[in-house]
């Protein structure tokens, strides 16, 4: 979750560790640092908050140098101050380590080496490989070769950079869990821990695989893995523009992501759809499609907003794949022994493509013989290298911490695997047909709701001081209303649940009075009159409805406090549509609440430790 970066090269590298930590701030931003080799001596500026403080701090300072590391840190071990931020060090500060991940056996690690007089000033894991480096030197190994041994006895994930005064012509990085990438420039090299901090210097980048070690020097690099097997890598070209990850003169990320998505869910769909077949085509899936569809039973796993879109997934593969699906939480899925056969599949849905406990549950699924498919955003991240296939969604960068195009983005699709594979079993050409028909439409209904934006503006001014919230969706909108209420709580920290709305008299009913705001996701399809009826009694029990209905539905205007009316569409698709009036809900109730919407508190973007 933490931001990595480093430089190596003539020039001076505050600037880009700088720029770079900037472009990385959405993975963590507790606190920031950075360490330059100066003059065989390293020079170590740290600040909490954001990287905004710690430019400050290095404005004032006039440091430079030409070979650093920085860090933007999201905490697990310790609280966010000055001491608990990286870089950390050994004990005389001639060695700097950045790291992103969890040590697992820290304490074990910790107790050894203070027995062997070392001490210890912060409470986080990483200073614990500071000082397990340091040993290793005081060995008499190379710096390369004290990583390689360190790395040896470590339990865990980590994504780490670290520099040597005493070996100052090299950046020692390694991986395990948590992604890294090499950037390759003229005369100067770059590490980073997601593309997104080098796109304005290079194009050309090497991504690490766990247990490799690369050693940057600034005109090449070398590559073993921690056993010191030399590793042959490849050069990738990154496609990634700057203008993908601005503004773009919006006040913030989280806004113009949701004002993006008639282009995100275009370029989703984009060559996918056969209207003659009546179905999708999907590179990613020949050579599978009929193994697939030849599943005795569908598996989705994913974390938070992908397991909402996972849900949906459900109920579009039983009801048109008519395959048996079931969806899990990644993070428990392999801790319960999951029963796992050759003939099924398993989906794992990540924006990131690094999600720690997606990745694990993936990896889990691979040994015990069942294909995994893998559906993600980013490109050349580990899920997409890991499975055996898979689909890119192909939303763009999503640097907002609450995700929104990526999530119609996944729908869309599941919506296209879903059409793939029900077209090999059952589903005939005309209905085929008639899905395209509407999966086509869906981009330009998407552009109709945004234009909702003023009004459900204005409806959230009303509901700024509200305490809690109740959303409810029946069939495919059930998952529409955990997905609304998870955005409430993210980024405007109200106390939000999502519940099937006939459960609401089974319990959350005892909560309903004047001060209860009750979202009801009620199109019009073969579950309406059952909503009415639950919006009937949140009405009986004084509770404030906001509805979001059919642009045809007039009756139900007598019945709620607000209605935002949105286009009609087939009931698999409903949810792409019935999303977005929640996430602008939950945008600007935040941003009256004066709340930064983009780096909501204790929160990061991709969650790469367990």
């Amino acid at each position: 979750m933490c931001g990595i970066v480093g430089y190596i090269g003539e020039k001076n590298c505050v600037p880009f560790i700088i720029g770079g930590l900037k472009r990385l701030e959405y993975r963590g931003y507790d606190s920031a640092g950075i360490a330059l080799v100066q003059n065989q001596s390293n020079r170590v500026i740290k600040s909490v908050g954001k990287v905004a403080e710690l430019e400050n701090k290095v404005l004032s300072e006039n440091i430079s140098g030409k070979t650093g590391i920085g860090h933007t840190r999201w905490a697990t071990h310790g609280i966010p101050n000055e001491i608990n931020a990286h870089p950390h060090f050994n004990r005389d500060k001639t060695l700097m380590v950045i790291h992103n991940g969890i040590i697992e056996n820290y304490a074990a690690l910790k107790h050894n080496l203070k027995e062997e007089g070392y001490s210890f000033i912060s409470d986080t894991d990483t200073e614990v490989l500071a000082h397990l480096i340091d040993n290793f030197l005081t060995k008499g190994y190379t710096f390369f070769k004290a990583v390689q041994a360190a790395l040896n006895e470590v339990e865990g994930t980590y994504g780490i950079a670290a520099i040597y005064c005493k070996e100052p012509d090299m950046i020692v990085a390694a991986r395990k869990g948590s992604p890294l990438v090499i950037g390759i420039g003229d005369n100067e090299n770059y590490v980073a821990s997601d593309v997104s901090a080098l796109v304005s210097f290079t194009s050309q980048v090497v991504y690490l695989e766990d247990g490799e070690v690369v050693e940057v020097h600034k005109d090449k690099f070398f590559v073993k893995d921690i056993a010191d097997k030399e590793i042959l890598k490849e050069t990738h070209e990154i496609t990634l523009k700057l203008d993908e990850i601005t503004k773009g003169g919006y006040p913030h990320y989280m806004l113009k992501e949701i004002m993006e998505q008639p282009e995100s869910v275009t370029n989703s769909l984009r060559g996918r759809l056969l209207f003659d077949e009546g179905t999708s085509k999907l590179g990613g899936l020949i050579g599978f499609a009929d193994r697939i569809a030849a599943s005795k039973r569908i598996i989705i796993s994913a974390c938070g907003t992908s397991w909402h879109a996972g849900l949906v997934g459900e109920y579009m593969l039983e009801q048109f794949a008519e395959i048996p699906t079931e969806v899990e939480y990644a993070s428990e899925f392999r801790y319960r022994n999951p029963i796992i056969k050759p003939d099924d599949t398993v989906i794992f849905i990540s924006q990131s493509g690094e999600t720690a406990d997606t990745l694990a549950a993936m990896r889990e699924t691979k040994l015990r013989g069942a294909l995994a498919m893998g559906i993600c955003n980013v490109v050349g991240s580990s899920i997409a290298r890991e499975s055996d296939t898979g689909v890119y969604i192909h939303a763009g960068p999503e640097i907002g911490v609450a995700s929104t195009k990526a999530f119609t983005s996944q729908l869309s699709v599941l919506a296209l695997i879903t059409l793939l594979i029900a077209r090999k079993k059952h589903l005939s050409k005309v209905d085929g047909q008639a899905i395209v028909n509407e999966i086509e439409q869906i981009p330009s209904k998407i552009k109709k709701i945004l234009q909702l934006n003023y009004e459900i503006e204005k409806i959230a001014e009303d509901f700024v001081d509200s305490k809690n919230f109740l959303y409810l969706g029946r069939g495919y909108n059930f998952p529409v209303a955990l997905e609304g209420a998870l955005k409430l709580k993210e980024i405007s920290y109200i106390h939000a649940e999502g519940y099937p709305a006939a459960e609401m008299k089974h319990g959350p009913i005892a909560l309903i009075d004047e001060n209860m705001p009750v979202v009801v996701i009620a199109p019009k399809d073969s579950v309406y009159d059952k909503v009415i009826s639950n919006i009937q009694e949140v009405k009986a029990r004084q509770g404030r409805i906001i509805a979001i209905a059919s642009e045809n539905d007039d009756e139900i205007d007598s019945l709620v406090d607000y209605s935002i009316k949105i286009p009609d569409t087939i009931r698999m698709l409903m949810p792409i549509l019935t999303v977005i009036p929640l996430q602008l809900l939950a945008y600007h109730i935040a941003v009256k609440k004066g709340l930064d919407v983009d780096q909501p508190r204790n929160l990061a973007k991709s969650v790469t430790v367990e």
